[in-house]
């Protein structure tokens, strides 16, 4: 096999899907967990565009993301300084399958047939040399028709993980074929596969040539190709963002990249990846890779702990105190506080069934909801009014709407707003106020270049978010 590459020229994707439910009440539907803070002052997702230095990746990446996602994930790669993204949006969540084939698909419409690296954007990755180095060697391997995984080198017989066992190194070291996958096995089987070696957790990460990768689709999942091929030829939007047509999406099948491709094809291999990792996927995960004390405890925000060990214990917004506590986990966020044992951390996931089935707000949105010209805070309600803090970014502009069922009142805390107000435009400053009629058009700017705060009082008889009437939006959702 010849030498690897120091900067293979990779066209990175990255999934940007998943709804990180086990890390309720952090990670909500509209805000999952690639999107938040995590682990450091940077979000999951802006880790991994981090890591594409490592990969090599010469082209601009691509995201795969949910309709709701779309600003967000852009906002996120130009707070990273990366100006030129590809985001493909799904109207569907159909799983990893259909998601890398449409990505492909993409890469592919000019003709080109590049070397594609699928990562996960919800993941925690050491960056470094081991992981440019394996990176480098997945390329030599695609180029010579492999279907790469990476397997991370296993540290503990951790069930909640799949397995890779892997054949002796043979012809293509130092990647390694691939015998068989094991999904989440018992901690006793896992402990045989840890004593036994040649197996490795499986990262979600791949990397191949495109066209290899849709002769193995059209010969193992037909069915998903072709929806996903009607789905990118019917879609609609620019080089920078194409929306996947959503009839076509909606009828594909629902399939891992792992059961519909890799555990089937006589071209997987598996690069070995000895770095720390972890899939973040709940509670007790956060608590395993973070900083501790030495009483084993993990705090962020305002904390006070008194005799706990072995704790994860976040405030959000005020401070949460501990006494006499072991191996629990307290996550509080200004509308929602979880409480729950260590061991019991995948069982978040069954509250937020529960919330589905009851439609219960706090499942979808934090109490601060984004938007993609700023956020509102609901900081207080009662019959007949609501009151928010509004923050418009500078420059960007709400929708021209208007509401049958409610009036407002706007007062300024900084910044300067233009205010749109049926046919009358004017301009407010600080601690200046205006009253908008209900059923009065109208819509509100920041033309300056600080961000614009306000204090919204809404009255009426019905205040949700759907008594909104749209005229003109530069966001595309009239």
């Amino acid at each position: 096999m010849t030498q690897p590459q120091p900067h293979p020229p990779y066209r990175a994707v990255i999934l940007c899907g998943g709804s990180g439910s086990r890390l309720w009440p952090l990670s909500r539907e509209l805000l999952p967990k690639q999107f938040i803070r995590l682990t450091d002052d940077r979000s999951l997702l802006q880790n991994t565009l981090r890591r594409l230095d490592s990969a090599g990746a010469q082209a601009r990446p691509m995201l795969v993301c949910n309709e709701a996602h779309r600003y967000i994930a852009a906002e996120q790669a130009l707070e990273m300084d990366i100006q030129d993204v590809e985001i493909v949006l799904e109207p569907f969540a159909r799983n990893t399958a259909p998601a890398i084939a449409a990505a492909t698909l993409r890469a592919m419409r000019d003709g080109e047939d590049p070397i594609m690296l699928i990562m996960p954007s919800d993941h925690v990755l050491e960056d470094g040399p081991v992981l440019a180095e394996a990176f480098a060697q997945a390329y030599q391997a695609a180029r010579e028709g492999a279907l790469v995984t990476f397997g991370i080198t296993p540290t503990a017989p951790l069930s909640g993980y799949g397995y890779i066992q892997a054949a002796e190194p043979g012809d293509l070291a130092p990647a390694r074929r691939v015998r068989r996958f094991v999904e989440k096995p018992s901690p006793e089987v896992a402990q045989r596969f840890i004593e036994d070696g040649g197996y490795f957790w499986n990262s979600g990460m791949f990397a191949f040539q495109a066209s290899v990768f849709l002769t193995e689709m059209e010969r193992l999942a037909p069915k998903i190709l072709a929806q996903v091929r009607a789905a990118v030829a019917a879609g609609q939007g620019e080089s920078a963002l194409f929306q996947l047509d959503s009839a076509a999406f909606e009828a594909c099948p629902s399939d891992s990249m792992d059961y519909a491709i890799m555990e089937r094809t006589d071209s997987a291999v598996v690069i070995p990846l000895a770095a720390s990792w972890s899939d973040v996927g709940a509670w007790d995960a956060v608590w395993g890779i973070a900083q501790k004390t030495a009483e084993g405890n993990s705090t962020t925000g305002d904390v006070m702990v008194e005799d706990s060990r072995n704790c994860l214990i976040h405030s959000t917004s005020r401070l949460v105190a501990s006494v006499g506590l072991d191996d629990i986990v307290v996550i509080e966020t200004a509308d929602a506080v979880l409480v729950a044992h260590k061991t019991r951390s995948q069982d978040v996931k069954r509250l937020v069934e529960v919330f589905k089935t009851q439609h219960r707000a706090e499942m979808n949105h934090h109490r601060e909801v984004q938007r993609p010209w700023g956020s509102y805070d609901s900081v207080g309600h009662g019959p007949r009014y609501q009151v928010k803090r509004i923050t418009v970014k500078p420059g960007a502009r709400l929708s021209s709407q208007m509401h049958h069922h409610r009036a407002e009142h706007w007062v300024v805390v900084s910044g300067t707003a233009r205010i749109y107000n049926g046919d009358k435009q004017y301009l407010l400053t600080e601690n200046q106020s205006t009253y908008i009629p209900l059923g009065e058009v109208h819509s509100l700017e920041n033309p300056g270049k600080i961000p614009l705060e306000i204090i919204e009082v809404q009255s009426g008889a019905y205040l949700g978010e759907d008594d909104i009437v749209r005229f003109q939006d530069m966001y595309g959702r009239v």
